[in-house]
This record gives C-alpha cells, structure tokens and sequence, in this order.
C-alpha cells in the first residue's frame, strides 16, 4: 500500500511559511488527497515575554521585503507597530495545534488564515480572541467556546511543545522544511529546506509520486 505523504514542519508567525502558502495550496491542488500533507509546529519563537523593539521591528520589516519578492506575498505591519507588541508565536501554533486534534481536515486552512491574517492583514494573531475570530471565518458555526478552553489547556500547550521537540529531533533548523516519505526503506526525504518556489517544488512531487515504492 502506497502510504507517502509529506510533512510540513512550519509556524503560522514565520514570514517565509507566509510566503511559501501559495506553494502549500498549489501541492494541494495538485495532488490533493493522493499527497496528504502532516503538519507540524516547528516553534520560531514560543514563549517570548519582552515586547519587540524599535530596532526589532526595523530588522524585521527589511526581512519581509526579500519574502515579498521571492513570494509575491502583501505584507502589513499594523500588528507589529502596536506599542508593546510581543512576538510569542505559541499562542498561534497551540491554535493550529487544537483544530488539527479536532478537525485535522481544516489545519493547513486555518494555518493558512493565521498567517493571511497577521501578515496580510495586519492583525495581531497573538491574542485569544482573534485567533478565535479567525477560526469562525473559517469555519462559520464553530464551537468558539470549546476551542478557547481547548486552547487554553494544559493538554494544549503539551502537545504544542511536543510538536516542537518533533521539529528539533528532526533537525529541522529553519521553516518551511517539507519532507517526504516514507520510501522503500521507510526513510524520508527533505522536498525543500527553506523557501522554495512551486515552479520547483511540483517537479520533484510528481516524479516522486510517478515512481512506484519499490
């Protein structure tokens, strides 16, 4: 039986995963349920507690520059730019983490929705209340009140953790990594460590799907 699949090692505040979302929905469609695709929180910056600084900020804004030219990707800093603003990106990933426990068909869309709306909109996905926000838009009639208590559990923020230990066992240094497997010998390969643009990535997919397991 044909069990390969891909892993997604990525976090829903990372500018480059940002960027690399048109590439996660062109393998989509591509390949759909023929390429199921794993994801997991790779941690960029879980539990910071120190409000960005001005220099902070700066840095940044000249990084989302190169994504938005290697991606085409619109970025907005209006999150970034509020006084105080703490760049702690495990009150997001824990919110990816809760909707693929309970609804792993709508984790790569909510992921998806969490980076449009921090980097493309502006909003500051680091608080409660707009990652539920997020959540009814994309999926209208959500329990909100379940996935707050969900979120905010214990169990919530073990898994998330675990999902980091995952990325670190796997010598995954940067995001977006993608790797697939598992081949023959039950290995997996990395498809792209970093950025990598579907023009790229699509070949390789389809020449490994083509090729049959053994």
């Amino acid at each position: 039986m044909d069990d390969r699949h891909l892993i997604y090692f990525a976090d829903p505040m990372c500018s480059w995963c940002y960027g690399f979302w048109p590439v996660i929905a062109a393998v989509r469609a591509a390949f759909g349920e023929t390429l199921p695709i794993r994801l997991v929180m790779g941690g960029l910056r879980p539990g910071v507690a120190e409000p960005m600084t001005d220099a902070a900020k700066v840095e940044l804004r000249s990084h989302w520059v190169h994504v938005a030219e290697a991606s085409g990707q619109s970025f907005s800093d209006q999150a970034m730019a509020q006084p105080g603003f703490t760049y702690d990106t495990d009150p997001a990933a824990r919110a990816v983490v809760v909707i693929r426990r309970e609804r792993p068909d709508l984790a790569l869309d909510y992921l998806g929705a969490i980076q449009h709306a921090f980097y493309g909109e502006g909003r500051d996905v680091t608080q409660e209340q707009v990652l539920s926000d997020i959540l009814a838009e994309v999926v209208p009639g959500a329990d909100i009140g379940a996935f707050q208590a969900n979120w905010a559990s214990e169990d919530a923020r073990n898994e998330t953790w675990a999902d980091y230990a995952i990325s670190q066992k796997a010598g995954v240094t940067g995001f977006p990594t993608l790797v697939g497997g598992p081949d023959e010998s039950g290995q997996y390969g990395a498809v792209t460590r970093g950025f990598a643009p579907a023009q790229q990535v699509l070949p390789v997919l389809a020449d490994w799907i083509g090729r049959p397991m053994h």
